[in-house]
């Protein structure tokens, strides 16, 4: 009994030897970081803002700012940047130098909003807009609802596009979701973000649910990243993700979406050149204001894979947010704007 007890506790002391060991080795190894960085060199992107919403304050315009695009800071003590603007924050820097800022007050107001900023600090209303969505040809059947509004502005053709996504169905109780799958984006265009085109238009050639849809140029092609707003089924298995489109110019036609990127239950895809210019990073909210999801690529036709982050380990954890943020955008700033905007609003956040 004596030799069997002695052996039994070599065996468990060697064992946990070994444990030890191996965590030791895994901690010393640490786990690789994501690729894009400009790891001592100049970067190409110096830093990047995060205009988006926090969970208890849905619709109004907060800011995070990060360096690397990995590491999210609070601005404002966590508070607004503004008390004026309502919506989806998404901005863009448009013909003239400035950046343009679109909103709405909520999905039933039937205008959109337009905000100007020479400094991404101080914002002025700048225009308003009411889409006429029962003139939209081939969707008379439209609702009068507006959802998250988008700009984009193309330098190549000087005009910019104003999306949104519109219904065309009631929820019901039996079937809630059918108002979600009844979602198509649509567009007006502009020179100036004062006067539009006449009526909208449906983005894309394809019957399929779409929301969040922002729109972006590499080389001479354009791609849309979308989601895909159906429920997800074992007959619909790529629904509520992040999915890839792209056509040879601005208005399509758009190729059917590219396979998931992201998980199910994902929304309001952000993507940014990553500081070395050599990487694309992609990054959705696993809603509701559960935590975000981060995808890179060397190309937006990708492949794709997702980065490791939202563990609560450090090595594992390769970018991080403040608590409780919400969607918005993320656009590249100057390091002398990232150092002004720090400067107005000043880091931390209050529930850190």
């Amino acid at each position: 009994m004596k030799t069997m007890s002695m052996r039994t506790s070599h065996r468990v002391v060697s064992m946990c030897h070994l444990a030890i060991l191996w965590l030791a080795s895994v901690a010393l190894a640490g786990q690789p970081d994501p690729p894009g960085q400009a790891m001592g060199r100049a970067p190409v992107h110096e830093a990047y803002l995060f205009a988006h919403m926090t969970h208890s304050d849905y619709g109004r315009l907060y800011y995070s700012v990060s360096l690397d695009g990995l590491h999210w800071t609070a601005l404002n003590q966590g508070r607004r940047v503004t008390n004026d603007y309502r919506g989806h924050p998404d901005i863009v820097k448009g013909h003239d130098g400035r950046y343009y800022l679109a909103g709405n007050r909520n999905d039933s107001a039937p205008d959109i909003n337009l905000w100007v900023s020479d400094d991404l600090i101080h914002w002025a209303r700048y225009s308003d807009v009411t889409p006429n969505l029962k003139q939209t040809p081939g969707y008379a059947q439209a609702l009068q609802r507006i959802g998250a509004p988008k700009l984009f502005y193309d330098a190549s053709s000087s005009q910019y596009v104003l999306t949104w996504h519109t219904p065309h169905e009631h929820g019901t109780p039996e079937d809630p979701e059918r108002y979600w799958a009844s979602q198509r984006t649509l567009y007006l265009t502009s020179k100036d973000l004062k006067t539009f085109s006449d009526f909208p238009r449906r983005l894309f050639p394809w019957d399929m649910a779409t929301i969040d849809v922002i729109i972006r140029k590499q080389g001479d092609r354009f791609y849309t990243i979308i989601k895909d707003e159906r429920y997800p089924t074992l007959d619909w298995v790529t629904g509520k993700t992040i999915r890839i489109s792209s056509a040879p110019s601005l208005f399509g036609p758009y190729s059917e979406p590219s396979p998931p990127i992201s998980p199910n239950f994902r929304e309001a895809p952000a993507l940014i050149p990553s500081p070395n210019g050599q990487a694309w990073y992609l990054y959705y909210e696993q809603y509701p204001g559960v935590s975000y999801g981060l995808s890179v690529a060397a190309d937006l036709t990708g492949p794709w894979y997702q980065i490791s982050g939202y563990t609560f380990f450090s090595d594992w954890d390769k970018y991080s947010f403040p608590p409780k943020v919400r969607h918005g955008c993320m656009i590249p700033i100057t390091r002398p704007q990232y150092d002004r905007l720090v400067a107005a609003f000043g880091k931390g956040n209050e529930s850190e």
